[in-house]
């Protein structure tokens, strides 16, 4: 269509056009030719476009009420005919050229099911020094034959030497004076972070996790070491494409995309540590440490280093001791004087929050062989073969959160997340709301279902109702469809779906499953290989990662997602490992010397220089035959 034209006809240059977003009834005011997606980003609406605002992936549809907004390529790509006619376009192919009354659908927006469990690890040993120690002090005043000055003062009333920086020392003397000289100093090791009036004054931490597709926070007390507040939402870096070689190459192709990316993380780190302080009554700069951990490339991109060499062999990234900063250098609203760590990295893609997992589920103290695979668009598998430790990263893209299926969703209310055969095919969805559309579990849940009713081959093809097995239950034949052309499973007709259209699984669904499963168990398979073991060998598989937790065992085994040799028991879910380890790094010293240990003693492997890798890839892409006892 000619936008030049249309721009011409419906307002003056440079003249700022609103747009209306309903339900929620905000308005942005933005330039003539501005995207959709982009007018909702101004007025913080989070939006779902996987494909990086390519046109392709059809989840940020949008219906237009009121305006003018003529059907492009790839609505019609995107869309149906009686779709486009009744209004509905995709968000990021729609220009605004004048005012508009958009209706933003639950689709395109919506509150997702983060991880934010983690599992408890050790209290407070006698030995260990807290990184941030509360010291309530009271203090002699200052006579004429005691004239030090208050700083050795201090010193002298804690018992130990210390560091102060100007910021601390422009108000100490008028705080001792005014308090009379009692209070309690916050210290981090030898440094004087604050002096306070209060005898129990809050001592807070935190902790982040730096997903590709989810973020995720918790609130801690110093002292207590018991968590306060989870806070979690949807990384807004998904608009930029939904993993992380789509943003290395947006920073390599557009260089101011790497501040753009930057400065939308660390706003919404600051979002989730103003949502935690909120839930507990207390002010951001109680907080006077935050730890970050997340694969290679988040952590650069909150950092502001661009993540260019991991898009270039041989994957080499800036970044690979931990990171220790002032929290204000980066806009992190937490106490003036707060530091930021930020974890060490393994190598290529094998990142912090490997590191964090590694630290938080102990790998390293088992007796025998171990695995730790973190499931996720950037996969990470980690082998312990009871002397040393392999890592590699292995890039199953983003299937498993529901981006790149045809009626995929991340897990938010409406997903179906579980499916079940017992004689009917049985859906749940989270929060039991009406379906619209299948997040990653359900997926995998379904394709195991399949294979065991013999309707989908270890090769992945989708039999038709014709080619179904005799004794196939009528009700599921029933359910083996064409859709537009293409041999699809229909999960959900359309007058029970949310939105009023069928929910189906397709042949090419299927397939990007296959990939994704493929890529993690051929990384599986090539460090076992090389560590000389077996899957049978191992005693103990952790699963980490918010996706992870949410998946059945016995599913995820019968596409060989994870080893079916192994019984069901050995198979562990450690909930969110890389948010559990950021917070064992805020609270003490010593396990941010272990954190940086593990990294720099794990091998590193790139998968993609293996030898094996391509044929092993293709073998692992097949489903098993049958089911393991």
């Amino acid at each position: 269509m000619n936008h030049s034209r249309m721009r011409a006809s419906m307002t003056k240059p440079h003249e700022r056009i609103e747009v209306v977003f309903r339900p929620a009834g905000q308005s942005a005011y933005v330039l003539p030719g501005t995207l959709l997606t982009e007018a909702a980003a101004t007025v913080g609406l989070a939006i779902n476009y996987p494909c990086g605002g390519r046109g392709t992936c059809g989840k940020c549809r949008v219906r237009i009420i009121e305006g003018n907004a003529p059907a492009g390529d790839g609505d019609i790509r995107a869309l149906s005919r009686d779709e486009i006619a009744d209004g509905w376009r995709l968000a990021c192919q729609t220009p605004v050229f004048g005012p508009m009354v958009v209706q933003w659908s639950s689709a395109a927006t919506s509150a997702a099911q983060i991880l934010t469990k983690t599992v408890a690890r050790q209290g407070r040993d006698a030995d260990r020094q807290p990184l941030i120690e509360v010291r309530p002090v009271e203090l002699p005043p200052p006579t004429r034959g005691d004239d030090r000055p208050d700083l050795m003062r201090l010193e002298a009333g804690l018992g130990v030497s210390l560091r102060a920086g100007p910021a601390v020392l422009r108000v100490l003397g008028r705080q001792l004076a005014d308090w009379g000289y009692r209070g309690t100093a916050l210290l981090r090791g030898d440094e004087l972070i604050d002096f306070v009036p209060e005898a129990s004054p809050n001592a807070l931490v935190a902790a982040a996790d730096l997903g590709t597709t989810t973020l995720a926070a918790a609130l801690i007390d110093a002292r207590s070491e018991q968590d306060l507040a989870v806070a979690a939402r949807l990384n807004p870096q998904r608009r930029f494409g939904d993993d992380v070689l789509s943003r290395i190459q947006a920073c390599i192709e557009r260089p101011d995309s790497l501040a753009e990316m930057s400065a939308a993380v660390i706003e919404a780190i600051n979002d989730m540590i103003d949502e935690l302080c909120r839930k507990v009554g207390t002010p951001p700069d109680a907080i006077c440490e935050l730890t970050i951990a997340g694969n290679t490339t988040m952590q650069q991109l909150a950092l502001g280093i661009s993540p260019a060499g991991l898009g270039r062999v041989p994957f080499a990234p800036v970044m690979a001791r931990g990171v220790e900063a002032a929290a204000a250098e980066l806009g992190i609203s937490i106490h003036p004087r707060g530091r930021i760590y930020v974890f060490p990295v393994i190598g290529g893609f094998v990142g912090g929050d490997t590191v964090a997992g590694l630290l938080a589920c102990g790998l390293t103290g088992d007796s025998g062989p171990s695995l730790l695979v973190d499931i996720g668009t950037n996969g990470e598998i980690v082998v312990w073969d009871g002397r040393r430790l392999t890592a590699a990263s292995t890039a199953a893209g983003p299937a498993f959160e529901g981006a790149r299926i045809l009626h995929g969703m991340h897990g938010a209310d409406g997903a179906i997340e579980k499916v079940v055969f017992d004689g009917e095919l049985q859906c749940n969805t989270i929060g039991s709301a009406a379906a619209r559309g299948i997040c990653g579990s359900g997926l995998i849940d379904l394709a195991a279902e399949l294979l065991r009713l013999g309707l989908l081959t270890p090769q992945g093809r989708l039999l038709s109702a014709e080619q179904a097995p005799a004794g196939t239950p009528p009700s599921v034949r029933g359910r083996l469809i064409e859709y537009e052309g293409k041999s699809a499973f229909l999960l959900v007709k359309g007058e029970q779906s949310q939105h009023g259209r069928p929910i189906v699984v397709t042949q090419r669904d299927f397939r990007e499953l296959q990939l994704a499963a493929g890529a993690i168990r051929a990384g599986i398979s090539i460090l076992l290989s090389q560590a000389g073991l077996k899957a049978e060998h191992l005693q103990r598989v952790v699963v980490a990662g918010g996706f992870g937790n949410y998946i059945r065992r016995h599913n995820a085994q019968r596409i060989g997602l994870l080893p079916p040799q192994l019984a069901a028991e050995q198979i562990r879910y450690e909930g969110n490992t890389s948010l559990a380890g950021a917070r064992m790094a805020a609270l003490c010293r010593a396990a941010r010397q272990s954190a940086e240990e593990l990294a720099r003693q794990t091998d590193h492997v790139d998968l993609s220089t293996s030898p094996q890798f391509a044929s092993v890839f293709a073998e692992s892409m097949l489903f098993p035959e049958r089911e393991s006892n």
